[in-house]
């Protein structure tokens, strides 16, 4: 089985949590950097309790996306093979009435992100199986009504600012 070096941002939120607890358990030679700020959506004891284990494949860093000195610090102890990203202000109340938060996060920290990745992907000769996964939202299509389905063609329209800055991410 091969080793893999994940960075995982947002780690420390519901579906992030989910996803790192999944790798540690189905992928026992892999290791994970979760990167996540801890805001109202993150909570570091969703990790507490790791078997001995997954907590030495465990590393976690606070901190946040747009911080691009910290993700060059990042980048250059570790050397990823794919970034998985599920950061995000996710809030669309919080949206309404403090968007700035949700386009500094969801836009800028993507870019900064994708910046550093791009980055150490050159640096190491850009290698075919590097992966950059960025999880989104169906709030990007706009509302859906009691039928029907979105698709890969569906036209973006957002609704809020949240899935905006989503969509522009």
């Amino acid at each position: 089985m091969s080793t893999k070096n994940l960075l995982v941002t947002g780690g420390a939120g519901f579906i992030g949590t989910n996803f790192v607890r999944h790798v540690l358990t189905e992928r026992p030679t892999w290791r994970i950097v979760n990167l996540d700020a801890l805001t109202y959506a993150g909570n570091l004891a969703n990790f507490q309790d790791l078997a001995p284990d997954h907590a030495t494949r465990h590393r976690f860093v606070h901190g946040a996306i747009q911080d691009s000195g910290l993700l060059e610090q990042l980048f250059s102890e570790e050397s990823f093979d794919a970034v998985v990203h599920f950061a995000a202000e996710s809030h669309v109340d919080r949206s309404i009435l403090g968007p700035e938060a949700f386009v500094e996060t969801n836009v800028v920290g993507t870019f900064r992100l994708l910046e550093a990745s791009l980055k150490q992907w050159q640096s190491r000769g850009k290698p075919e199986n590097f992966r950059f996964l960025h999880i989104s939202t169906d709030e990007v299509y706009g509302s859906l009504g009691a039928e029907g389905y979105f698709t890969e063609s569906t036209p973006y329209d957002p609704s809020s600012p949240y899935s905006a800055s989503k969509a522009g991410s």
